[in-house]
């Protein structure tokens, strides 16, 4: 059974929802996770810190390792990586999952939220992954995985949220580009993206917006069907898997997986389909 057993995977936006569902798998397999999130003390509205995200990972038999992080300060993401090399010896797996969002229409979007997404998506990705990549070549498996939607051009994903649209694209064309420059040195550059909404704490904020006016809870699945997901991926040869836009459920599909109401907030309630996806 393909494991991450002594793998040490670097985590963004790891202390709550997707990105700690990953590192929970990851923990499970006994790998060694870096969670690299902003959160040190409990936030008003939403749940969870990196040492909480840390000791929930070794409670499953993972070795953790919380580094505060915001992925927008250069200084902060090298520190990041560097503690992370001295800690575990390396680094085989990034995980760009750290993500910030406004479905707003371009009057409604202030430049400073604009800065935002662009800074922590976008640019955020980048650093990242150059900053891995030093370790990342030394690795026997390295991965590479965003949590980003395909490049799907179709204007109906721009209109409403232009914004938001281009910062994910800007995590997506980092795939694209990634994969073919790294492809000579045997590191999987792939994405990953949700078939459906999932719950998550981001979720929450956008339930009665104009663009989500019908979506409650109940028409969504939890994070651990990306999580499950994620763990298929990166446990291939990264020499022969790198350069796919997956969706979570073919990917669980292919690995023989047919009950998907496991991961169903309610397996009764009708699935809202995600964003940029036709």
């Amino acid at each position: 059974m393909a494991t991450l057993k002594g793998k040490t995977v670097f985590i963004t936006g790891g202390s709550r929802g997707i990105g700690k569902a990953i590192a929970l798998r990851a923990g499970a397999d006994g790998a060694n996770v870096v969670i690299a999130a902003k959160t040190k003390v409990p936030h008003p509205k939403l749940p969870g810190t990196i040492f909480d995200a840390a000791e929930e990972v070794e409670a499953v038999g993972g070795q953790a390792l919380p580094v505060a992080t915001d992925i927008r300060d250069e200084g902060q993401v090298r520190f990041a990586v560097a503690q992370a090399v001295e800690t575990f010896g390396g680094i085989d797996i990034l995980i760009n999952n750290a993500s910030a969002i406004s479905l707003s229409r371009t009057l409604d979007t202030p430049m400073k939220r604009f800065d935002l997404m662009w800074s922590v998506n976008a640019r955020g990705t980048f650093l990242c992954s150059q900053a891995c990549l030093p370790h990342l070549k030394q690795a026997e498996n390295p991965h590479i995985l965003m949590m980003s939607p395909p490049l799907n051009m179709n204007p109906e994903w721009f209109k409403d949220h232009l914004a938001y649209t281009m910062s994910k694209y800007g995590m997506s064309e980092c795939v694209l580009g990634l994969a073919e420059e790294l492809r000579p040195d045997g590191i999987a550059v792939n994405a990953l993206w949700p078939r459906t909404v999932i719950r998550t704490a981001a979720l929450k904020m956008l339930i009665g917006t104009p663009l989500a006016k019908t979506l409650t809870i109940e028409n969504c699945r939890e994070p651990q069907i990306l999580a499950d997901a994620a763990h298929a991926i990166l446990t291939q040869p990264s020499k022969t898997c790198t350069g796919h836009f997956y969706i979570d459920e073919q990917v669980l599909k292919a690995t023989g997986v047919t009950d998907f109401d496991q991961y169903a907030v309610d397996p009764e309630s009708p699935l809202a389909r995600d964003l940029f996806l036709e």
